[in-house]
């Protein structure tokens, strides 16, 4: 597969007869490829940036799947004594039955099933999303980043992939090491492919309306961009 251009193809996970109990699973396996690749390093860096020393805030997570980011940064939170307020919303029913699964009855995390577009004007100080933006058509993916650039008032986060030959021919090999659900190893190479490279985002920003917002690679193979207060 030539990585010139973004692959559009779509991947196995976003099946709308994908089962409940293997979409779990798949959720699941990703969340683990998120701690093996070190994905909630940007995520973290951001939200303590955009604080910037305030010790509470309200967190909207679009696309959230497992729940994993937001279980990770509740954790970060608790840690350091900070208010945090966290909402999860997914489009895709079988995320929140997921997340509801994979984390604590007493988790104060809370799960929407809907489209993140009903929840503007709620406050919300930060934005994040995680192995979204690749899954989004052009159009949506501008409409999400003029949505956050008016919602989040300390700042917004896109952690995706980047769409590099070396992530692209080696995750096959980690996810056999790993031994990833097959859906995992076969929709990982897909969706480097479907990720973008670093100067293919100003001009999506900038259709956007956003001028000011920082593009960055993150150790290893993550592109991010985001934008702080």
């Amino acid at each position: 597969m030539s990585l010139q251009q973004r692959a559009i193809a779509d991947e196995l996970m976003d099946a709308d007869d994908l089962d409940a109990a293997t979409y779990a699973a798949v959720v699941g396996d990703l969340a683990k490829v998120n701690v093996v690749t070190m994905a909630a390093r940007p995520t973290l860096s951001f939200v303590e940036r955009a604080l910037q020393g305030r010790n509470a805030f309200k967190l909207l997570d679009v696309g959230f799947g497992d729940g994993d980011m937001l279980r990770t940064i509740a954790r970060w939170a608790a840690k350091r004594g900070i208010a945090a307020e966290m909402v999860g919303v997914d489009l895709n029913p079988r995320s929140e039955a997921a997340a509801r699964q994979h984390s604590s009855p007493d988790t104060r995390i809370r799960w929407i099933t809907g489209d993140y577009a009903d929840l503007a004007g709620q406050g919300w100080d930060m934005v994040i999303s995680s192995l979204v933006a690749h899954h989004m058509t052009h159009d949506q993916l501008v409409a999400f980043l003029r949505f956050m650039q008016a919602e989040a008032r300390m700042g917004w986060l896109v952690n995706d992939l980047h769409r590099h030959g070396f992530a692209h021919w080696g995750f096959p090999l980690l996810a056999r090491t790993f031994r990833w659900h097959r859906i995992v190893r076969l929709d990982g190479t897909l969706s480097i492919a479907r990720s973008y490279r670093p100067a293919e985002w100003p001009p999506i920003l900038a259709e956007a309306g956003i001028t000011d917002a920082r593009v960055y690679r993150a150790f290893p193979f993550r592109l991010c961009v985001e934008r702080l207060r």
